[in-house]
């Protein structure tokens, strides 16, 4: 005895351009029949819950699945898989496609090669898989928009809820995060990680979609941003602060990367307030209350 909910959509063109687009959710648990072998012509991602099984490569090799565990099921590629006869399982799927998901295989969020990926906890991506649920009434008429925003947040949260990966980040992308505006190579971090530079480019590749090189720019731009929109440091300055010697330098990367020179960002973001900006993050279920200046007392 098995049950089973699910809802297939077809978004329109102008859907499809948003990048990614839902095709299908679904929520089965219990003794389910098996699925293939098959092949389909768009991805599948089947978080699956509680209970175990097996998958099937296309050479008919068995993988053992233990929940909390993730099937990537994708185009082209036959596959083959089915809980427990005895025990059966908890599944949740998302069918989706768009030109997006060639980005997120190249950053590493969708694995064509790992077909059953373990999972730490399961219970982010099933939150993001509940929402589409809901989301899926007939008469909804956000319905292709909210379900392909939300193939972009169970992305996400499937790539928190790896295994193989600290929830709260690798510990060396804390360090170069720490140090990144330091004035140091990519060869220099390494060593400070005891590290050659080729195993630093393959523990950052793995945990962030990017080389070293790229996740140190994206952070030494971004406070350079900060700096422009919330200081009066002139520009030589401020490439200083975040690593570069040479200004000159400094704002030819900017104005490559960014798109704009940093003296025209600065004219654009300035935001000169009193008191500066804080550096702490805000919750926003605490929001400021307008002529308050002392924290609320304790209750």
């Amino acid at each position: 005895m098995y049950r089973t909910w699910m809802r297939f959509f077809t978004p329109g063109p102008a859907h499809h351009r948003l990048g990614l687009v839902c095709l299908g959710v679904g929520l089965q648990y219990g003794r389910l029949p098996t699925v293939g072998p098959r092949t389909l012509d768009h991805h599948v991602a089947v978080v699956i819950s509680t209970g175990r099984g097996w998958y099937a490569a296309p050479d008919g090799r068995r993988t053992p699945v233990t929940a909390p565990a993730l099937l990537w099921l994708t185009p082209g590629v036959p596959h083959h898989y089915a809980p427990d006869p005895g025990t059966g399982w908890d599944e949740g799927f998302v069918d989706f496609t768009g030109p997006a998901t060639t980005t997120y295989t190249d950053l590493g969020y969708i694995e064509p090669g790992r077909p059953v990926v373990p999972l730490a906890d399961a219970s982010g991506p099933r939150a993001v898989i509940g929402r589409m649920a809901r989301a899926a009434r007939r008469d909804n008429p956000l319905l292709e928009v909210e379900t392909g925003a939300a193939v972009h947040e169970l992305l996400v949260a499937l790539r928190r809820a790896r295994a193989d990966l600290a929830p709260d980040g690798h510990p060396v992308l804390k360090a170069l995060a720490r140090d990144a505006c330091l004035p140091l190579t990519v060869a220099d971090h390494a060593a400070r990680h005891g590290m050659t530079p080729a195993e630093l480019r393959t523990a950052v590749r793995r945990a962030a979609g990017r080389s070293p090189k790229d996740y140190l720019l994206g952070i030494r731009l971004g406070r350079a941003k900060e700096l422009l929109a919330g200081t009066e440091l002139p520009v030589a300055a401020v490439a200083r602060r975040v690593g570069y010697d040479d200004p000159a330098y400094f704002s030819r990367l900017f104005t490559r990367r960014v798109g704009t020179p940093p003296v025209r960002f600065r004219a654009q973001q300035g935001r000169a307030v009193p008191g500066g900006w804080s550096d702490q993050v805000p919750d926003p279920a605490d929001p400021p209350v307008i002529g308050r200046t002392h924290p609320p007392a304790a209750p």
